[in-house]
């Protein structure tokens, strides 16, 4: 690493602990985060487990309502299943199925960007246009269509245990273009500068120079452009579980927590799905107000 790399390091390092919405939306999505990942060893029970489970203990109220009791801290489905226990097992779904539809939407953006930005002419014209059709559909229409496609193509059997890569594929493959469109825009800029010109007199090849020199140049933007995401991720993915094309019910997310949740509403459980409705909440605002901080925070108007 470079000495103006060390020091960019450290003055973002320094804002963010200047910053009191950033420290707490980091310690809030940190939490969280860490909840989800430790949850085989922090839930009091398995909820994905049916024998774990038991039916005499379903539509226990939270432990401080009437009727609640202290084993169930936020009290029971339908099912038996602790409420507590599924949020965290959902929110380590929903953190799984946006982080990997993140990854793969940025890997195919980036890799897109590059290629267009740095090639130009007829390559970048039809990389672009390509990425304004998808643009014009919006991104929850294009997972719902790939669902349904996966769905028809494979057997009612295989449903269920490819659910999550299906999710995965749909929310990924809507998401690449808003990557490609940023990348290519600061791959344009980067190679008119000094230092790929000379690479290019040094007799350096077109893949090691958008490797070595461009690429590392365009990540500050992507950092931003995927912290965001992870975000807008979720999000899909809690719709399209809620809409009944996500995960199933017997490896629930936040989404499809709320759904089952929702059925329960009027007839007076809110408690099944007013707690995976406020996690989806308070975990999508702190991951997009950590992205809005990054964003402000790399933008060199704004020092």
């Amino acid at each position: 690493m470079s000495d103006n790399n060390v020091i960019a390091s450290r003055s973002l390092g320094a804002r963010f602990c200047r910053s009191g919405l950033a420290l707490t939306a980091a310690s809030i999505a940190g939490i969280m985060i860490l909840a989800a990942i430790f949850a085989p060893w922090l839930a009091s029970q398995n909820p994905f487990d049916p024998a774990a489970l038991d039916l005499s203990n379903s539509l226990i109220p939270p432990a401080w309502a009437p009727g609640g009791d202290a084993r169930f801290l936020l009290g029971t489905d339908d099912q038996g299943r602790d409420v507590l226990s599924a949020l965290l097992y959902g929110s380590r779904i929903s953190l799984m199925v946006g982080g990997a539809a993140v990854l793969f939407a940025a890997v195919i953006g980036v890799a897109v960007g590059l290629v267009a930005g740095y090639a130009g002419g007829w390559i970048d014209a039809l990389a672009m246009r390509l990425a304004d059709v998808q643009l014009t559909i919006p991104a929850i229409l294009i997972a719902l269509m790939v669902d349904a496609l996966a769905h028809a193509v494979l057997p009612p059997a295989r449903h269920e245990a490819v659910a999550i890569y299906v999710l995965i594929f749909s929310i990924g493959i809507a998401d690449w273009p808003q990557y490609a469109r940023v990348v290519r825009a600061a791959t344009a800029v980067q190679k008119t500068l000094g230092y790929v010109q000379a690479a290019r007199v040094m007799g350096v090849r077109a893949p090691a120079i958008v490797l070595r020199h461009i690429l590392p140049n365009v990540l500050s933007s992507v950092l931003v452009l995927v912290t965001l995401g992870l975000a807008l991720a979720i999000i899909a993915e809690a719709t399209l579980s809620f809409l009944g094309v996500g995960m199933p019910p017997t490896a629930p997310s936040l989404g499809t927590l709320i759904r089952i949740g929702n059925n329960f509403l009027f007839s007076g459980e809110w408690w099944i799905t007013l707690f995976p409705a406020l996690t989806l909440v308070i975990l999508a605002l702190a991951v997009n107000m950590l992205g809005d901080w990054l964003r402000d925070a790399l933008n060199p108007k704004l020092k």
